[in-house]
């Protein structure tokens, strides 16, 4: 006996029974590593290990604030093919740390919003430093 065919479904319907605007395709990825001065040498270790592991370019160590981030950071530029090795790999080695990893379409406000991942407690961003 063949199987039922099952209704067609998309990302446009599916969600909210709405159709929804289509995404702007993704570049890469940010994963920010949060650090204050107490855990600013295991966030460093914790992202030249990353770097040399997977290749992914470090950014430099932020010691204070910088746009929508709410302390020290350092960010991970992750391109898409490495991101599903990369953010296990995180996971498991941050630690007590805070990665707040989002995706880059182009669109800021959603990137820090609605399209991110929060490893470890999430923290408030600064949205206004968007506009």
């Amino acid at each position: 006996m063949p199987k039922p065919k099952r209704p067609r479904s998309s990302v446009k319907t599916a969600i909210a029974g709405k159709p929804q605007r289509r995404a702007r395709p993704i570049e890469n990825f940010h994963a920010h590593v949060y650090y204050d001065a107490a855990t600013r040498e295991q966030a460093q270790k914790l992202c030249a290990a990353a770097g040399k592991q997977f290749g992914v370019k470090v950014g430099r160590m932020h010691d204070n604030p910088v746009g929508p981030h709410p302390r020290g950071s350092c960010q991970l530029t992750v391109e898409i093919d490495r991101f599903a090795e990369v953010v296990p790999w995180l996971i498991l080695h941050r630690g007590a740390l805070t990665i707040f990893a989002h995706a880059q379409t182009g669109d800021a406000l959603k990137d820090h919003t609605d399209h991110v991942l929060w490893l470890g407690p999430s923290e408030k961003l600064k949205l206004s430093a968007l506009s």
